[in-house]
Order: C-alpha cells, then structure tokens, then sequence
C-alpha cells in the first residue's frame, strides 16, 4: 500500500514537472515598430536626450533608419534613469554606463569602447524587460548596422 501510494505521488509530480506553464517570451528581445518606440517616449518618465540626425523629409526614399534607446537604470522589469534616443544609420554609439536598450533593428551591444571586446546581438538578448528593453549591463559602446 505504501508503495502503491509513494509511485502514485512521484507520477502526480512528474506530471506536474513536465505540464508546468512556460513563459510565453522566448529569450530574445523583439526589435521594435517606430510606432512602438514612439509611443515609449511619449509614456516614459526618463530623462531623455535625442542623439544623431532629426527624421529627413524623405525618409521613405532613404534606407532604414534604426533607432535605438539606450538608458541607464534598471528597476526591477522597468528601464528608465537618463536615457539617449538616436537616430541614424552605421555608426559606433559610444555609450557607458548603458544598462539597457530597444531597438528598431539588430543592433550589437559590446562591453568595450569603439564597439570592441565582446558584442552581442539586440536579438540574442538574455534578460528581456517590458516594452521589449534588454538588460544590456556592462555596456560601453553599441554598434548600429548600415540598413
């Protein structure tokens, strides 16, 4: 009877292990609509700074643009502190201090000046925050491709 009632107790957690709830964000933060990017900067209480060149009437005819915010405080789900908005395409943001950031396009993260030492991908992301921010701690520099 014991070990009747001990299997039937290591079937029910077992079966529990494996039907558990899985958090429905994989790893990897989305990159961002404009629309989406917007709208954080119209809700956010951050400081914001804006960095890099104003939109260009003929921004539809041009290549991409990519925009990224990147911020320097972390709290809890949330990413605010003094944040900087650039916008612009194929340049080496120097950015110490960045603990996180969104973007508009892949853009790569590095932990040393220049986009040197280690860089990773906005897509590759292992912590994603709310509104699809990346905790990027380390950070000194971040790597905008030419789109």
């Amino acid at each position: 009877m014991q070990l009747t009632l001990k299997l039937a107790s290591l079937v029910t957690l077992a079966v529990m292990a494996i039907a558990s709830p899985t958090s429905s964000r994989d790893v990897g933060a989305n990159i961002v609509s404009d629309a989406e990017l917007d709208n954080w900067l119209r809700t956010t209480d951050a400081d914001l700074t804006f960095v890099g060149g104003a939109k260009s009437p003929l921004a539809q005819r041009n290549t991409l643009i990519t925009r990224v915010v990147y911020c320097t405080q972390r709290s809890g789900a949330l990413c605010g502190g003094r944040c900087s908005v650039y916008e612009g395409n194929s340049i080496c943001l120097n950015a110490p201090g960045t603990n996180c950031l969104m973007a508009t396009t892949n853009v790569a993260f590095c932990n040393a000046s220049g986009c040197g030492g280690t860089c990773r991908l906005f897509s590759h992301c292992e912590t994603v925050l709310d509104a699809n921010f990346c905790f990027t701690p380390g950070t000194v520099s971040i790597n905008v491709p030419f789109t």
